[in-house]
């Protein structure tokens, strides 16, 4: 490699909790201008437990028998709920078969029964799907962990608004923490990477964003484990010192950025970007795939919590926004619900490139 990996900002737990640290350097360091849009939060206290039950389960999900896994799939959300597994593109256009996932809201199994919320916004209004029978503990380990990284995301939040309200005017109802308090629909991704073979060496596993492709988090906050590996069961530490996640600067920079194993690690989504005014910052990031011989028949199991503002949360967008995208989009100083945003941001890049 070029350069050293780049170790997160951290903050320790205990520090986080005292509402009354003044955490906004490291703030600053870690998701401001000059940030890469990441930080990771050490000593978290039962963490380290919940993650290994968790993601212990992953590979027996994704190896349950097809027809099960069947059951546990959701058109009517786009794959948003349940098993999914080929349904996303790699950025070469092929369907993404190195993973699968498996998607769930921690909180809430019904968040409404409206149907047509439901119907409008499947991604976020529909229900959970549990294998019951097949993994019973699933559901209760999915949902420990969830909550956690929220309540954890949730002190963060708290922190990055005293940050924010330094520089701009924000009324606290509006703030992050808020928002994501009074929200109904966080999102649980169980990720799985199926073990390579060799044969399966081909241009996508050459490419920097093999297991990932590039891209920024839409939502608020996202939250992170650091990924297990394992090769016929048995856990194992990552062989190739290249692989992980990787990060583009504001500068245009590639950095690949490192977290302990025992650390949440937690991404600023482009809805908060927004909403700060800029003085939090979204980045773009890719997650690589070990390469070579030594890559062969290893796994990789993590966890991703997006914490996104409620469907129906107003968002009041600042009067001067930086991005031209954004402008395409909205008006300065509008106010959209976040599904409504959402929607927009559907209509703009899924649609167009389906057509």
């Amino acid at each position: 490699m070029s350069q050293p990996p780049t170790p997160t900002v951290t903050i320790s737990f205990s520090e986080l909790k005292d509402r009354s640290a003044d955490l906004s350097a490291k703030i600053e360091e870690g998701f401001g201008p000059g940030g890469l849009g990441i930080l990771s939060i050490t000593g978290v206290p039962g963490y380290s437990a919940l993650r290994r039950s968790l993601l212990q389960l992953s590979p027996r999900l994704a190896k349950l028998p097809e027809e099960v896994k069947e059951e546990l799939q959701d058109p009517s959300s786009r794959y948003n709920f349940g098993w999914s597994h080929g349904k996303e593109k790699l950025e070469s256009g092929k369907p993404d078969l190195l993973k699968g996932s498996f998607y769930a809201n921690p909180i809430h199994d019904v968040p409404t029964t409206d149907e047509s919320l439901i119907n409008r916004y499947p991604s976020y209004c529909g229900s959970n799907i549990w294998p019951v029978n097949a993994l019973p503990e699933l559901e209760m380990a999915f949902k420990t962990l969830g909550k956690l990284i929220l309540d954890v995301g949730l002190l963060l939040a708290y922190h990055c608004d005293r940050y924010v309200s330094r520089g701009s005017m924000m009324s606290e109802n509006q703030g992050l923490e808020k928002i994501l308090q009074r929200s109904r629909c966080h999102k649980g991704r169980l990720l799985y990477y199926f073990p390579a073979q060799e044969r399966e060496e081909d241009e996508d596993s050459d490419s920097m964003s093999s297991w990932c492709g590039w891209h920024t988090d839409h939502g608020s906050l996202t939250g992170l484990t650091s990924g297990r590996f394992t090769r016929n069961d048995i856990e194992v530490p990552c062989p190739d010192a290249a692989a992980g996640l990787y990060i583009k600067t504001r500068a245009g920079q590639i950095v690949k950025v490192v977290y302990g194993e025992d650390d949440i690690a937690y991404q600023i989504g482009e809805t908060t970007q927004i909403l700060s005014g800029g003085y939090l910052c979204a980045t773009p990031h890719c997650v690589r795939a070990p390469k070579g011989e030594k890559a062969f028949g290893l796994e990789r199991s993590t966890f991703a919590l997006f914490m996104q503002p409620d469907w129906d949360e107003k968002l009041h967008f600042p009067t001067q926004t930086q991005s031209k995208e954004l402008n395409e989009l909205i008006l300065p100083g509008d106010s959209l619900t976040f599904g409504e945003y959402t929607e927009r941001l559907l209509d703009k890049y899924y649609y167009l490139k389906k057509q």
